[in-house]
C-alpha cells in the first residue's frame, strides 16, 4: 500500500535527494543553467530539501527521518528498535531511486561535463581535504551537533512551550539543514546521512553515466558510518539532557 511510515520514509528520502542531488548536478554540471552558482547555491537547496521530503513524507503517513542517523538516534533514546530495519532500508532505497531521477533530469548534461570528480559530486559527498580521521570527526560532529542537537532542540519542552504552530517544524528543519551546510559543511560535503550518500553512490557505481569514472568507494565508510555513530551518540545525549 503506498501510504504509511515504511512507504513515506522510501518517499520521503527519494523527494530529498533529487532536490538535494539535483541542486548539485545544476551547480557543476556543464551547460546547466545554474552553472557556477557556487556554495550558498547548493548549501540552500540542500535545505529546501529537506523541507520537500519532510513534506512529501508527512502527506504519505510517513514520519519524515529520512536518514538513518535519526532512525538510529530515536531508537536508542527510546529504546525501541522494531522500526530501524525497515526505515533504513526505505530511505536507503528511497536515496538511490532519487539520485536515478537526477540522473535523467540532467541526461544530456554527464556527456559534456569532462570533470569525473563533479559528476561524482552530484550523486555523494567528497572530502575538500581526504584526511579520513578529520573527516570522520567533521562528519560524526556536523551529524550530532548541527542535525540532531538542534534539529531535536526544535521540537523540545523548552522551545515549544506554549505549543508549535502547525508546519513550521519542517521549515525549521530545513534551515538547520541549511545553517550546517553554511557553517560545517566545507570539510566534507557534510553527508550527515548514511543513506543520503550510499544510495546515490551506489547509483553512480550502477548507472551508464557518460565518462563517470570512479565512485571513490573508499571513501564510502565515513559518510555511512560517522554519521551513524553520531546519531546513536546523539539520540543518547539527547535524551540524557532532556531534549528528546
Amino acid at each position: 500500500m503506498l501510504h504509511g511510515p515504511v512507504f513515506g520514509e522510501f518517499l520521503g528520502t527519494m523527494t530529498l535527494v533529487l532536490f538535494g542531488d539535483g541542486v548539485v548536478a545544476n551547480v557543476v554540471l556543464h551547460k546547466s543553467k545554474g552553472e557556477g552558482g557556487g556554495w550558498i547555491v547548493i548549501s540552500a537547496g540542500w535545505g529546501l530539501a529537506v523541507l520537500a521530503g519532510i513534506l512529501v513524507s508527512l502527506s504519505v503517513g510517513g514520519v519524515a527521518e529520512m536518514n538513518p542517523a535519526i532512525t538510529l538516534a530515536l531508537a536508542f533514546a527510546h529504546g525501541s528498535y522494531a522500526d530501524v530495519g525497515p526505515f533504513i532500508l526505505a530511505q536507503m532505497f528511497g536515496a538511490f531511486a532519487g539520485a536515478v531521477l537526477v540522473w535523467l533530469v540532467y541526461l544530456p548534461h554527464w556527456k559534456v561535463t569532462p570533470d569525473q570528480g563533479k559528476k561524482l559530486a552530484a550523486f555523494c559527498t567528497v572530502p575538500a581535504i581526504r584526511h579520513l580521521p578529520s573527516n570522520a570527526l567533521t562528519e560524526f560532529l556536523a551529524t550530532f551537533f548541527g542535525l540532531l542537537m538542534v534539529g531535536f532542540a526544535i521540537g523540545s519542552r523548552g522551545v515549544t512551550v506554549a505549543g508549535m504552530a502547525a508546519g513550521s517544524a519542517p521549515l525549521l528543519w530545513g534551515m538547520t539543514v541549511w545553517a550546517i551546510g553554511l557553517s560545517l559543511g566545507g570539510p566534507t560535503g557534510y553527508a550527515v546521512n548514511p543513506a543520503r550518500d550510499l544510495g546515490p553512490r551506489l547509483a553512480h557505481q550502477l548507472l551508464p553515466i557518460a565518462g563517470k569514472g570512479i565512485s571513490d568507494w573508499r571513501y564510502a565508510a565515513i559518510p555511512v558510518l560517522a554519521p551513524a555513530f553520531g546519531g546513536i551518540v546523539g539520540g543518547l545525549i539527547c535524551k540524557a539532557l532532556g531534549i528528546l
